[in-house]
């Protein structure tokens, strides 16, 4: 059985993280050669749950958070070779036990996670709405759109 260690909020390293998203996958759809920007999302993350091995980091779970209604999970990633061992479900749970008894968790699934989420618990929205980083705001009075 392994022995994993979840720590609430303990600092992580770009490089550990760096490490986690691209051994979990998760690469693919983060800024993993932009430092800053990843330094960026670990700084102003207010909540973090760190899953080790040993001292090594094998997962995260990264969230944005007013503790009382709503909760973004933002990042989930668990390297492969720890995968289907309840390390993110485990995450997921620690990440929930430090939240108000009113706050839901929010996020946005990798295509390839899709079928992981109802597997624990969580319920599909259809009303979920992005706006990329290079998109202006549109609407009345707009020149842009």
């Amino acid at each position: 059985m392994l022995k994993v260690e979840y720590l609430i909020n303990e600092k992580v390293s770009v490089e550990d993280f760096m490490y986690v998203l691209q051994g979990s996958g998760l690469a693919e759809r983060r800024p993993v050669s932009d430092i800053s920007t990843l330094q960026g999302m670990l700084d102003h993350a207010n909540l973090t749950i760190s899953a080790k091995i040993d001292g090594v980091l094998i997962g995260i779970a990264r969230s944005v958070t007013d503790f009382h209604y709503a909760c973004y999970l933002s990042d989930l990633a668990v390297l492969k070779s720890f995968q289907k061992k309840g390390i993110g479900k485990k995450l997921i749970e620690e990440t929930k036990a430090q939240l108000g008894p009113n706050c839901s968790i929010i996020l946005l699934s990798a295509p390839k996670a899709g079928s992981y989420y109802p597997h624990i618990g969580f319920k599909q929205h259809d009303s979920a709405w992005t706006l990329a980083p290079d998109m202006p705001v549109c609407g009345s009075g707009s020149y842009f759109c």
